[in-house]
């Protein structure tokens, strides 16, 4: 492992972090607006795991809406059967690495859990809804899987706003009350393969009613019956609220966000070390303003960004 130079200035905030977390490039790679995100994956150990044969699905019980399109293109989103954009290329290679990890392939067996993902970021504001609902989006797009989207950022919950939807029960109400099924708090979308649960209310015991024995139970249900689904959680950020941390024991996979030039190594190394609960993290550089590799996804369709 190459030891870290603080006055090397010439290295990227990512390079610099690859060095202190020994993270090592994968192929899939950008920026937010001009070239994409750029995903960075550790060599981590994949466990065995034993997957159940598919069951009927039981429907969800929850209302269905119209997503608002316009909404998702104004604020830069992968729009669904939109054209091919540098966002919506860069996003199928991020997918295409996490959803291999959740099912396995024939050189690697699936992570246990592995199709629960948790988007996380260090501090607010470093695009890690904007990452996950476009993630989201993507694997909806998938013809053999559907993907729930689960708003966990309990505090300032903002998955239903961006997609132009109203308030309503969610993951923390279920969870508080025994007798509320979850299904009945998932939201429909008119988006093939794209379900919502929202954050639901707000208490002053999130993460414990998060690290309790309950929310296994919870969580179980929202996959068990059918191995086709991806579940993503949009979490807090984990140096400004305690349940992103808990959040990590439930899940198989982590992404973190990372911002060019803004988020600290500091910041991500205690971000990290937060996250330890899972073992399996990966970075994702977000807002970057050039292509170290001269990459333009998008422009060989005859789109731009």
């Amino acid at each position: 492992m190459n030891k870290y130079n603080p006055l090397n200035k010439s290295s990227s905030l990512l390079e610099r972090a690859a060095q202190v977390y020994d993270y090592v490039p994968s192929k899939a790679g950008g920026p937010e607006r001009n070239y994409g995100p750029e995903i960075l994956t550790p060599e981590t150990k994949k466990q065995q795991v034993v997957r159940t044969p598919s069951r009927n699905q039981p429907a969800y019980d929850g209302p269905r809406v119209i997503v608002d399109r316009d909404k998702l293109r104004e604020a830069g989103f992968v729009v669904p059967d939109g054209p091919v954009t540098g966002i919506s290329e860069e996003f199928r290679i991020i997918k295409r690495q996490l959803l291999m990890a959740a099912k396995g392939t024939s050189k690697q067996a699936a992570l246990p859990h592995g199709e629960r993902i948790l988007i996380c970021s260090a501090h607010p504001n470093e695009g890690k809804t904007f990452c996950a609902l476009n993630l989201a989006l993507s694997i909806a797009a998938e013809k053999d899987n559907e993907v729930l989207l689960v708003d966990a950022d309990f505090a300032k919950p903002s998955i239903l706003s961006s997609l132009g939807l109203e308030g309503s029960k969610g993951l923390m109400d279920a969870l508080a009350d025994p007798q509320l099924p979850v299904e009945q708090c998932i939201i429909h979308t008119d988006i093939a393969g794209l379900a919502i649960l929202p954050a639901g209310e707000q208490t002053n015991a999130d993460t414990e009613y998060l690290a309790s024995s309950r929310t296994q139970e919870v969580l179980n249900r929202l996959t068990q019956h059918n191995p086709n689904r991806i579940v993503i959680f949009d979490s807090p950020p984990a140096l400004s609220a305690s349940p992103a941390s808990v959040l990590a024991t439930h899940v198989g996979q982590v992404v973190m966000i990372v911002k060019a030039d803004e988020t600290t190594e500091t910041a991500l190394r205690d971000a990290l070390s937060l996250m330890a609960g899972c073992d399996n993290i990966q970075l994702l550089l977000n807002g970057t303003k050039f292509s170290p590799t001269g990459r333009s996804f998008g422009s060989y369709y005859g789109y731009g960004e």
